[in-house]
Formats: structure tokens, C-alpha cells, sequence
């Protein structure tokens, strides 16, 4: 059965800017397709926030992707989107966000509830520790404090964790591949945790949350320190800040 496509055009935004007409691009959210006519050289914080009034996901809480994660300040043209482009949208409504919420709360007992307790950093924990103290991987990317990048177009490197870590995102799949063999679906990463490691702050620990339980969070080491809130964006989106 072919999938029936919605044309949607803003009327706000519709015609030329600056002598450029709009560019007309299917966008994909929730394996449905939409037709939209939008300006070339808007902004994707522009785009987000028209296709809220179309798919009904916030913008903080959208991931667009053409070849990659488009970022809020490029314009469509920046971002390589041209007359038949297929934009990808990954993200989830207040509406999805709260219903987990509720049911993640549901799943704990008050009375079962315990209050939190102060946690040692995670460089003197045991665990973490006899890994540190080996100290970097020779290959390890040069990691710099008090600095935040975008993630770089090549996988990152020189990481550790069972052993050798790179990490690829591949964001057309919405998976992030931990080497080759273990690919994870970002919807499933329930939250990251990160701290710079004592005595070496341009590098972080980072673990990924792949269960309801901290038992089930993958570590890695020696994270590039500028890299870290561009991977918890990249899988979680904004929104997890909020």
C-alpha cells in the first residue's frame, strides 16, 4: 500500500527570501511522509519549529537529520537539503515523555523508594579506578578542558572500555555502534552519566544507561572532555537538559 504523503506548506514563511524560493523536501517522522515547502535559507531552528505544528514534537525535543545531525544555527542550504531531500525527525511528544515518566514511576513503591545517598566520584570508585590507572590509550584523541565541540564528521577514537572503544554515530538509523559489533538504538538509551576524571579533566567517564537500573550502564573511558554534551545531545536530544 503506498503511504499517503501530506503537502504542508507555512504560509508565514512561504515565497521568496531575499530572492530564493522555498525548496520542496519530504520529511519522514514515525515512518510517515510529509511534503513540506520551507525557505533555503531559514534556519533548521526555523524548520523545527514548523514541523511542531506538523508532527507535534517540540523542537527542543527534535533531532533533524540530512547526512548527519543538522544544527539549529545552519540554514536548509548549509545543511544540504535541496528539491527532493529526505529529512529524517527523531523525537517524542511531552505526551510520550510524561506517559514513561508515569510509568517508570509506577514501577517503584513509595515506601520502597530509599533517599539518595552521596556517591564517591567515579574515578575513586574501584571499578573505575584499576582502569584509570593505566592512564590513557596511546591512540586517545586530545581531549581539552572547558571547551564544548561538535561532534567531528569521523568516528571518535582512542577510547577504552572491555577494550579498544570507537564510536560511531549513525544517525540515518538513529544507532550509535560501539566498534562494529554492538550497535544500540539511541531510543533505547534511557540516560548518560559523565564526570571528568581526577587528575586528567580533558577526558571524561562516560557510561550509557541501556537499562531501567545502573547495573546496566556501558562505561567508557577517557571521553575527550569537549565531546561530552555534543554526545548527550547527539542521542538524547536537548530536551534531557530540561
Amino acid at each position: 500500500m503506498e503511504e499517503k504523503q501530506e503537502h504542508i506548506e507555512d504560509p508565514a514563511l512561504a515565497g521568496d527570501i531575499d530572492g530564493v524560493k522555498d525548496v520542496i523536501f519530504k520529511v519522514v517522522f514515525n515512518k510517515k511522509k510529509h511534503e513540506v515547502s520551507f525557505p533555503l535559507d531559514a534556519t533548521i531552528a526555523q524548520l523545527k519549529d514548523h514541523l511542531h505544528t506538523i508532527i507535534g514534537v517540540p523542537k527542543e525535543m527534535q533531532k533533524v537529520m540530512v547526512k548527519g545531525l543538522a544544527h539549529d544555527q545552519k540554514s536548509l542550504r548549509e545543511s544540504g537539503i535541496v528539491s527532493g531531500s529526505k529529512v529524517m525527525v527523531i523525537g517524542s511528544t511531552f505526551n510520550d515523555v510524561l506517559a514513561l515518566s508515569h510509568q517508570t514511576a509506577q514501577l517503584i513503591p513509595e515506601d520502597k523508594v530509599k533517599p539518595s545517598v552521596i556517591k564517591e566520584p567515579l574515578s575513586q570508585q574501584k571499578i573505575h579506578r584499576k582502569i584509570l590507572e593505566k592512564g590513557p590509550p596511546e591512540d586517545a584523541m586530545p581531549g581539552l578542558k572547558n571547551v564544548k565541540e561538535a561532534l567531528p564528521p569521523h568516528p571518535l577514537y582512542g577510547m577504552c572500555s572491555r577494550g579498544k572503544v570507537r564510536l560511531t554515530f549513525k544517525m540515518e538509523n538513529d544507532q550509535i555502534w560501539i566498534e562494529r559489533t554492538e550497535k544500540i538504538s539511541m531510543s533505547t538509551i534511557k540516560t548518560i552519566v559523565s564526570e571528568p576524571i581526577e587528575g586528567h579533566e580533558e577526558y571524561h567517564i562516560l557510561g550509557i544507561q541501556l537499562g531501567p537500573t545502573e547495573a546496566s550502564r556501558y562505561w567508557i573511558y577517557w571521553i575527550p572532555s569537549q565531546f561530552v554534551d555534543a554526545i548527550k545531545e547527539t542521542i538524547l536530544g536537548k530536551w534531557h537538559y530540561f
